[in-house]
């Protein structure tokens, strides 16, 4: 099918579940907002989802939980210099848009001639990084069941020490539809699935856990065979490895990060000090620095919300604005901020399709899509190589960051310790303590094997959750403090 086609068919899809049955049509939609610009405000939209979800858990040898939920609402908001006006309603209805146009009273400009009024939408059209499907019926319940019961088979079937087997699958379809002040009218259709598998082993009384998952914007099918293979092998691996594990190092040492999901510390360390927000507040350990060398040479991160089929990717961002592939920071130099479109106007910067909302309920804000590290061109053997005495991180559980001064803390659930330039012994309990900035300063080795994670990751800030995609290769820190008890 062609993009055109495509966008059409899902601007049609969404006036059919989100305006028609609410007998709404574009020409209520351009009063409301027309209602809303006599006020002199900046900008104003409204923002239309239906949300239908669902999640299954095998615990114990059966299934635990199903459960299934729709949602459904509108946001409307006004902007007007750096102030929001903005209200929601689970009920979509005419009545509900005018009453929720009348927040833009809060702040509006006294005596303003600056009034724009819509003579029309102009659609927004893209190319489609995703199908438009619905994930939750391309699998019968029967069959997801047994999905589930076939990877607590397989886990088992792994290694005798395998005492507990915890998996869950998740699918979420969403249509939003986003009208604007400006005129642009932009819908989307985004589908997301995941899987995920965790086992706990046991040997002579001593109980670890390992866990894997994946997931995108596909349908169930996209659980392969081969692919819910991978995850459980990756899961029981994991737990073995950690029952012959010991205690953590703690000092200052060198430092590998495995490539993939390793990028989660990019991410928390350095990506959040770059969204827009933080850096006009002059909140960010970044701030002001535009043009300024913050990495070293070789160090480039991209934030890309195009990439086919991944978790963060989007067609559009929750303003309307077309996804884009964003250079933030290139060969050590910082770049660009990730902007939605009132950080971007009140920062004179462009805008980089980064508005992000968790749903009609939440005010959207500059938000990082998939954020990674492009590859270098060192063998990630000859890293390991490289290293004398140091901690190879290849996995983490999570951690913390504080986007003002840009200090971290992260927790290894795998790591191993490098001696003699050769991987050694599995530890646990290995704390990751650094400063995103001063990290960055001091990579000296860049693997040739990029990787993005397997499509696992949420984001938090500011009570808001948003599914992401992180990567990297495989990096060499030269000096880092590790937390341990050993």
């Amino acid at each position: 099918m062609k993009s055109t086609d495509q966008n059409l068919n899902v601007l049609a899809a969404a006036h059919d579940v989100l305006l028609t049955p609410f007998g709404l049509d574009e020409l209520r939609l351009r009063k409301t907002l027309d209602t809303m610009c006599t006020h002199g405000i900046d900008y104003a939209d409204l923002y239309f989802q239906f949300t239908k979800s669902e999640s299954w858990l095998l615990e114990e040898s059966i299934v635990k939980t199903g459960s299934f939920c729709i949602e459904q609402g509108v946001g409307v908001r006004a902007v007007s210099g750096d102030k929001t006006a903005f209200s929601y309603s689970d009920e979509i209805s005419e009545h509900a848009l005018s009453d929720a146009a009348m927040v833009t009273r809060a702040i509006a400009r006294q005596g303003s001639e600056d009034k724009k009024f819509i003579s029309g939408f102009r659609k927004n059209i893209y190319n489609p990084l995703y199908l438009p499907i619905d994930p939750l019926v391309s699998l019968e319940t029967t069959q997801k069941i047994k999905l589930l019961e076939r990877v607590e088979v397989l886990a088992r079937s792994k290694d005798q020490r395998v005492i507990q087997v915890i998996a869950g699958l998740a699918a979420e379809y969403d249509i939003i539809l986003v009208a604007r002040s400006d005129g642009l009218m932009a819908s989307d259709i985004r589908p997301l699935v995941r899987l995920s598998v965790t086992v706990v082993v046991e040997q002579n009384g001593r109980r670890e856990t390992g866990s894997s998952s994946g997931g995108g914007r596909y349908s169930y099918d996209y659980f392969s065979n081969t692919l819910v293979e991978k995850y459980v092998s990756e899961a029981v691996n994991s737990a073995l490895v950690n029952l012959d594990s010991c205690s953590a190092p703690a000092g200052l040492m060198a430092v590998v990060l495995g490539p993939g999901w390793p990028g989660i510390l990019l991410h928390e360390a350095i990506g959040h000090g770059l969204e827009g927000d933080f850096n006009r507040k002059g909140s960010s350990a970044f701030s002001g620095r535009i043009g300024e060398r913050v990495a070293a040479k070789g160090v480039t991160v991209l934030d890309d919300g195009t990439i086919q089929n991944r978790r963060g990717s989007l067609n559009i961002d929750d303003e309307g604005n077309p996804s884009q592939c964003t250079t933030l920071i290139e060969d050590g130099i910082l770049k660009s901020y990730i902007q939605d479109t009132m950080n971007a106007r009140l920062m004179n910067m462009p805008i980089t399709g980064n508005a992000r909302r968790e749903s009609f309920a939440h005010l959207p804000m500059p938000r990082m899509t998939n954020t990674y590290m492009l590859g270098g061109t060192v063998n990630p053997e000859e890293i390991l190589a490289s290293v004398k005495d140091g901690l190879y991180a290849v996995n983490f559980s999570g951690g913390q960051v504080d986007i003002t001064s840009g200090k971290f803390v992260f927790s290894a659930s795998e790591a191993y310790m490098i001696e003699n330039g050769k991987i050694t012994y599995p530890i646990k309990g290995a704390t990751l303590i650094g400063n995103g900035p001063d990290i960055l300063n001091h990579v000296s080795l860049i693997g040739n094997d990029m990787k993005l994670d397997p499509g696992v990751g949420v984001c938090g800030k500011e009570g808001q959750s948003v599914p992401v995609g992180v990567g990297q290769p495989t990096l060499l820190i030269d000096s880092m403090t590790v937390g341990g008890t050993g």
